[in-house]
């Protein structure tokens, strides 16, 4: 099995060598951080319940631009991994088995190692098997078909764009992988992709391709994503006492781009054309849109893989085109702290208070930026 990571990063851009200087050592800070951070006992980084945060760095580790990580931190880490294989395939502890494994199964496929081969099969077998198919099989009658949760005990279907990113992410690039190798995946252990694209859709505002009936609504935020194809309540059940209004904002709107690619819609597709417009329009580097500071990190992480991914280097706002490269790498290289680490100051919301999960966002967006350069 040959490695594939340098085939996310097939892009063009245009930024001087300074500034890629900069970035690299941006990521070399970072790096270090991390290695420093990790429990050598063990070999996990973070919560040791949740192997994904391991995963995410072990991911930046072996995607350094200056080369992969030859430290004994790589080795320890990915041993953690290889720990806590299941019997059913999955790579988790106990809970969110879906999003612990396609984050594991993702930093297998980028080490690619023959002798993982069976493990990195069977992973992506347990990863696909996780999709929803609620209410009648075989068809898409329910919201949440199509998409992928957590994982675990869960009441009834459910899904959400995130974690169906992640997955899809995993999917892809292992099923690549194999395929590269001569050995293709057997269509019962795949997914369901038009399945998949159906609940991604399902998530965008858009009317044309969206039968649910918040969709185009809001003229405002057309071609934008939420979290999942249900407005999500809060506590109070109802705001205002009408109807619950779908939230929109910048980092799962460029999961669901990032999700439509990973399933082969086409740039032409108007599903495409409507995210990149609004994600153009508003675009900043300065917060995750419709978020604030909430998510910020993860922002930054899909903005960078969803624009590289797609081979974008001028994205068309409202203001003219961005050079988001420049502007994403002069804004995360400001926010380094002195210790090469990151976190988010003024959210602790999904655990951006934990500089170890920051971090490894933040050197994976740098990592896309730096190849982006050219």
């Amino acid at each position: 099995m040959k490695t594939i990571s340098m085939v996310f990063f097939m892009l063009g851009g245009v930024l001087s060598a300074q500034t890629k200087q900069d970035v690299q050592q941006a990521i070399t800070r970072g790096l270090d951080y991390l290695k420093s951070q990790q429990n050598k006992d063990r070999g996990h980084w973070g919560m040791i319940e949740d192997p994904a945060l391991s995963a995410l760095v072990l991911s930046a580790l072996i995607q350094n631009p200056a080369g992969v990580d030859t430290s004994d931190a790589l080795k320890r880490g990915y041993d953690f991994l290889l720990k806590n294989v299941k019997p059913d395939g999955g790579i988790y502890t106990k809970a969110r088995s879906n999003y612990n494994t396609a984050i594991c199964l993702m930093a297998l496929v980028l080490r690619a190692r023959p002798e993982d081969e069976e493990i990195i099969r069977r992973a992506r077998n347990f990863v696909a098997h996780q999709q929803n198919d609620a209410d009648t099989p075989g068809k898409t009658d329910n919201p949440f078909d199509g998409g992928i949760g957590y994982g675990g005990a869960q009441q009834g279907a459910h899904a959400d764009l995130s974690n169906t990113s992640f997955a899809l992410e995993a999917l892809y690039y292992s099923k690549k992988l194999f395929e590269d190798t001569g050995k293709p995946v057997d269509k019962k252990d795949d997914l369901n992709w038009g399945a998949a694209i159906e609940f991604v859709s399902r998530c965008q505002n858009l009317k044309a391709s969206n039968d649910q009936p918040w969709a185009g609504v809001d003229k405002e935020n057309t071609g934008a994503f939420g979290y999942t194809p249900v407005p999500q309540a809060p506590s109070g059940g109802k705001k205002d006492d009408g109807p619950v209004p779908m939230r929109y904002y910048g980092s799962i709107s460029y999961a669901g781009m990032l999700s439509f690619i990973y399933a082969g819609l086409t740039p032409s597709d108007p599903r495409m054309v409507a995210a990149l417009e609004w994600l153009g329009n508003n675009y900043t580097v300065e917060e995750n849109p419709g978020m604030g500071a909430e998510g910020l990190f993860y922002y930054y992480h899909t903005m960078a893989k969803a624009l590289a991914t797609a081979g974008i280097t001028q994205l068309k706002t409202k203001s003219g085109s961005a050079n988001w490269t420049a502007d994403l790498s002069r804004k995360l290289i400001s926010l380094q702290n002195s210790d090469g680490s990151w976190a988010n100051t003024a959210s602790g919301r999904w655990m951006e208070s934990d500089p170890v999960l920051v971090t490894a966002y933040t050197v994976l967006a740098l990592e896309q930026v730096h190849r982006a350069m050219k």
